[in-house]
Order: C-alpha cells, then structure tokens, then sequence
C-alpha cells in the first residue's frame, strides 16, 4: 500500500497564516478575558520568587506558552507522511505569541484611553499599573508583545526540544511552582518535624521563595528528576502488568503505605492543615456516594445535597438540646441509626418517582427534589419542627468514652471522617466487584439491554440511590457534629454540582479516582465556602471549575484517574481500531478480567 505524502511548507514562513491568525486572536481573547476577570491583579498579592515574579503574572504568562504548544502541535493522519517539527513550529509559536501580545497592548491603550469601569469593575488603574510594570504605557507595550511572542515559542519548542529536557524542564518548572505556592501547608509540615531551618532557608519573611533558593532548588530537582528517568514509569507499567497473587500483594502494600501516611501524617500538622484534611474527607465521603450514583449506576443526579441535608438535620434534631420541636438529646452513635433510616426512606421517596427516566429529564427532577428539600427545611411551616433559617444550634460533640470530637479539635474531627470514608471505600469496593455493581455498570452501559438480559434495573436503580443517600447522610451527620449547627444555607445545589465536577475530574466509576478528584479540587482549591491551600483563587475557584469541567469532558472524559471498563466505554471505537489495525482477535484480556472488543459471537 501506497504512502500518501502531505504538502511540506517550503520554508519557514510558508506557514498556514490563517490558523496562525486563529491561534494568535484566541491566544488574546484568552489574555484579555483574564485581565477583566480581575485574575492577575487579585493574584499578583502573592510571591513566588521574592521581588521578581508573583502568582498574578504566572497567571498571564502560561497562556502564551500553553496556545503555543497548542498552535504547534501537528495532526498526524494515518497513512500520511508527517513532517519534521523544527524551525517551521517555532515561527509558528513566534508569531501566536506575538499576535496575543498586540491583543493585550491594544488593551493597556484601552485602559489609558477611555474608563470603563461601568460595565466593566476590573477596568482599573491597577490593572494599567499591573500590565504597565509600573514604568509606563511604551516599556507595557512593548515588553508584553516581545515577552509573549518568546513565550509563544517556547511553548512551541517543546515539540522539537529533546524528550529529556522537556521533561526534566517541566518537572522542574511544575515543582518550584508547587513550592511556592504551598507555602503554607510546607511550613506547617515542617513545624511538625522540626525542620523550620529549612523553610527559613527556602522562604523570604514577606513570603515566597528566594532568587537563590528558588536556583538551588531547581538544579537539585533537576538532579533528580534526571537520575530517577524512566523509574517512575517503569514501576508504574510492571505494577499494572501483575497478574493474580502478584497484583493483589502489590495492591497491599500499596494500600497499607497510603493508610500509615493518612493515619501517621496528620499527628504532625497544625490546626490549619487538619482543617483542611477533615474538609477533604466529607466532600470524599460525599463523592464516594455520588460515584455509586452516576459513575457506576450512570444516572445523573443533580440533587444529592438533599441526602446530605437529611444526614445533618436528623443529626441535629435528635443530639441538640435546641432542637425547636423534639429534643431527645441521643447520642451520637443512637443518632447514627436513624439518619440510615431516614436516608434510606428519602432516598427511596426522591428514587422511586424518578426511577423509569433517563439522561436530562432524570438530572432536572432530581435538580428540583434538591431544591424541594432545602426550601422544606426553610420554610415556615417546618420553621416549629427544624428551626427555620435560624436553623438549628448547639450540637454537641461526637462522645468516644475517652474523648470528644468536636470542631475545635480538627485532628479528632479527621480521624472521624477517615473511620467513615474507610467504611464507605470499602462498602464501594465490594459493591462494585458484586453482582449488583455488575448490575448498575450494564444499566449504566445500556439500560434496554441490561433489562433484556434479565436484571431488574428498578431495583438496581433504587439500590444505588439508597445506598449514595447513606453515604451523604453520613457525612452530614459528620458535618452537623464538627460545626456544631446546621443551617439551610449548608446545603446550596452548588455543593451538588462540586461533588459531581469532582468525580467526573477524578474518574467516575473508580474509587481511586475519586480519592485523587477530593484531594486536587477540594484540597486546593477549596469547596463552596471552604478554603483549600490556594487561597487567593477563593474568587475564582467557580470559574476554575467551570473550566476545568469543560477542559475534562473535552479532552479526558474518562478522568483523571479512569477505570479500564469506563475508558473502553468512552473511546470504544478507538480500542476496536487498534484491534483490528495491530491484528488482535477479540477476547484480549485488561485489567479488569474483561473482554475487549467481543461482540458475543464465537471465536472461529
């Protein structure tokens, strides 16, 4: 068979100028949008390197480099000659980058020019002094069109630089990053261990790194990332590759690790730290229940903050002595057996009405049962019995015998929280290996066959919402006793939302993907009203979601850390393409001990 061959450029500048052009205009739409969103004005409060670059121009300068990587990638078609990525991607970068730096000059002679700070509230002097460096409208000009356009190219000299020093480069880059802006969490890290001297080594006393810190970390974090080439991958690859005996005693210590960590590591962290760890584990435990919901069962529930709702206000009702109508004043653990009750009857009263739709119409009722309960528990006829919008106040504590849990002790108050997600991890895994996960995963493949097969998709579908009703009502316990009131504003349909944006980000169906979805959103970011460790995007952490949510759907359905079974599913025709094209006859097995590409018809 013939190779088609594509049309070379004959040099250089014989580039695709309208794509250019393309790229160029998006890269500073990008830069512009940014700058009226008030990002790098807000960020540029915090340090990275002392005196010579702050979070506010990190936010600005990675656009150029990421749309001119982007701008230079080459589509490589099957069957096609490719070309050789060289000089030709670099002008394209070069030029990308210069076009989105004209774009952020036309808007320095805007702000100069004309106020319009009306429709506009970001349209500021300090966004003119930000974008200006302080040194006037000719050195803003001219230093953003030269700085983006260098940028530009060097996002697009990573398809041409060796594949060592890219790597190496961006380890280091992402690195020094990381460091400097988890000051706080490496500080409060190093209290715990004793090892202050090295943070007064790396941090400025206004924050930040060092000039010559930030230098000397980065070569040694290059000497490693250099020496440890290709480890990572390789441990990586032989464990996946384990079969049997082998993979389950990986799967131990691997598990056993992770446990002493999350048990050992927060004995030496401060009240911050804790705070933020206990935070991570409800909205876990919350996605833990909406991950049996809609990644292993697929129906998308948009109102399962009402579940959570329903945990903390019988927590509430049944422990508080302010509870307004009924005050039994139980304990903690008595408590515990009624909201399982009352989870389940809400989960069966909210799935039964919605058990016969699919896809929109399930994911806008569901929607509406959020709200329902949240104004329910508002309102002024259940004001008597669940206090109103005065909500319902002194909770008391989780009473152990030899100690309370409450939330002046955020230390307790994670170990709390880890019991639960411990027992929630382990409900999910042995679910999803039963033969009612087998159930939900072919509902969620395909409801008409999964019934034509026989399996009773009404009660499946029941079963997964009572079973995601407890986990949240189980965190909401947890919340109602770690805060020490409840209150209707808790439960806003935006915390919905988050859980869901988190186990789409981390992978749903994947109880590991979940866990890694908790600690990068929540952890970092923070949750609706929670802080996470980048405080300074408190502003725009919705915005951030809303992008990153687009982001994963688009270019990474599947998470970021997948099932084997939920990436076969996204990107079937893919697998059968490679099947067919490396000669592969279907029944090849994958990690999960299921088939790939087999129709159900004989091997001949």
């Amino acid at each position: 068979m013939s190779t088609m061959t594509a049309t070379m450029p004959s040099s250089a500048l014989d580039q695709d100028w309208r794509r250019v052009l393309r790229w160029g205009l998006i890269c500073g739409g990008v830069l512009i949008a940014l700058c009226l969103v008030g990002m790098p004005v807000e960020l540029d409060r915090r340090e990275l390197i002392e005196r010579y670059l702050s979070l506010g121009y990190v936010s600005v300068l990675m656009i150029p480099i990421l749309i001119g990587r982007i701008a230079a990638t080459q589509v490589v078609l099957e069957g096609v000659e490719s070309r050789k990525q060289g000089l030709y991607d670099l002008v394209t970068g070069l030029a990308v980058g210069i076009l989105g730096g004209v774009s952020l000059s036309l808007l320095i002679v805007a702000l100069d020019s004309w106020d319009l700070r009306d429709p506009l509230v970001n349209w500021s002097p300090k966004l003119f002094r930000f974008l200006t460096y302080e040194n006037g409208i000719g050195f803003g000009l001219m230093a953003w069109i030269v700085t983006c356009g260098l940028l530009g190219m060097m996002g697009a000299a990573s398809h041409v630089v060796p594949a060592m020093l890219r790597r190496v480069s961006g380890i280091v880059v992402l690195s020094l990053l990381g460091i400097s802006v988890l000051e706080g969490a490496i500080e409060d890290l190093s209290e715990g261990f004793g090892l202050e001297w090295l943070t007064d080594l790396l941090y400025a006393k206004k924050g930040g790194l060092t000039l010559t810190s930030a230098i000397l970390a980065g070569a040694a974090i290059a000497f490693v990332a250099v020496l440890t080439s290709g480890r990572v991958k390789a441990l990586t690859t032989s464990y996946r590759e384990k079969e049997g005996a082998d993979r389950q005693k990986a799967s131990i210590i691997l598990f056993v690790v992770v446990a002493v960590l999350v048990i050992v590591l927060p004995i030496f962290l401060g009240k911050i730290m804790n705070e933020l760890l206990a935070n991570v584990g409800l909205f876990l435990l919350l996605a833990l229940g909406l991950n049996i919901v809609v990644g292993l069962a697929g129906l998308l529930d948009l109102g399962y903050v009402a579940f959570f709702a329903v945990g903390g206000y019988t927590t509430a009702v049944l422990t508080s002595p302010n509870s307004p109508f009924f005050a039994p004043e139980m304990h903690f653990g008595f408590a515990l057996i009624f909201v399982v009750i009352f989870a389940i009857v809400v989960g069966l009263v909210i799935g039964a009405p919605v058990i016969r739709m699919r896809g929109d119409y399930l994911a806008i009722v569901t929607l509406g049962f959020g709200e329902i309960i949240r104004l329910l528990f508002l309102s002024d006829w259940l004001g008597p019995y669940f206090g109103g919008a005065q909500g319902i106040t002194n909770i008391p504590g989780v009473d152990l015998g030899f100690a309370t849990v409450k939330g002046t002790d955020p230390r307790s108050v994670f170990y709390l929280v880890l019991f639960f997600c411990a027992i929630a991890i382990y409900v999910s895994w042995r679910l999803q290996a039963s033969r009612l996960g087998r159930s939900w995963m072919a509902i969620r493949e395909d409801e008409q066959v999964a019934e034509t097969m026989g399996i009773n998709t009404v009660n499946s579908k029941l079963m997964a919402f009572v079973v995601g009703a407890v986990m949240a009502a189980f965190s909401g316990a947890v919340l109602a006793a770690k805060v020490g009131s409840i209150f209707p504003t808790s439960f806003m349909i935006l915390i919905s939302i988050i859980i869901l944006v988190v186990v789409i980000v981390g992978g749903m169906g994947n109880i590991a993907g979940v866990m890694v979805g908790s600690f990068v959103l929540i952890g970092v970011l923070g949750g609706p009203k929670q802080p996470g460790l980048l405080q300074e995007f408190q502003n725009f952490k919705l915005l951030i979601y809303g992008m990153l949510l687009v982001f994963m759907m688009l270019k990474r359905p599947e998470g970021l850390v997948p099932s084997a079974r939920r990436s076969r599913e996204l990107h079937q025709d893919e697998f059968l393409q490679d099947a067919w094209l490396k000669g592969d006859k279907p029944g090849t097995d994958d990690d999960d001990g299921e088939t790939v590409g087999d129709d159900g018809g004989e091997e001949e």
